[in-house]
């Protein structure tokens, strides 16, 4: 059975062209991190913590190493090995029907990989603070 949604996740991961993921994503997707207590809601604030994960947890080590799909979403284990912790976790992505992304869930261990996360995605997040999205750009 063909996942669209999916398939152009895998793709934008491959490629991390955020023009492909702003168009992913739904307009009111949200994004539970696992460091953040609250629901971060809107596609603007979803791109900025998924472009900011793909920077920091996105390089040469990442691999997904296991999915799970059900008919409107997939669990995708995932680890890699930053500053010589290693970490897994898993994106629990919801889809629309139309394949677009309506929710992503993070989950992350251990907790020193969660402290180290913690620590580097700010330090991304403060670096878009009052970046451009691809949808502002084009107007």
């Amino acid at each position: 059975m063909s996942k669209p949604g999916l398939d152009k996740w895998y793709a934008y991961m491959k490629s991390h062209d955020t023009s492909a993921l702003w168009d992913l994503l739904h307009p009111d997707a949200v994004f539970e991190s696992p460091v953040v207590h609250t629901p971060q809601r809107g596609r603007d604030i979803t791109f900025k913590y998924l472009t900011s994960a793909a920077k920091v947890l996105g390089g040469p080590t990442f691999k997904y190493t296991g999915e799970w799909t059900s008919a409107t979403g997939a669990v995708l284990e995932f680890e890699n090995e930053i500053e010589g912790i290693k970490l897994n976790g898993v994106d629990i992505i919801t889809f629309d029907g139309d394949g677009r992304i309506t929710h992503f869930k993070v989950m992350v261990r251990p907790l020193k990989a969660i402290n180290l996360l913690h620590q580097m995605m700010g330090a991304e997040l403060m670096k878009q603070q009052g970046g451009a999205t691809p949808q502002s750009q084009s107007r």
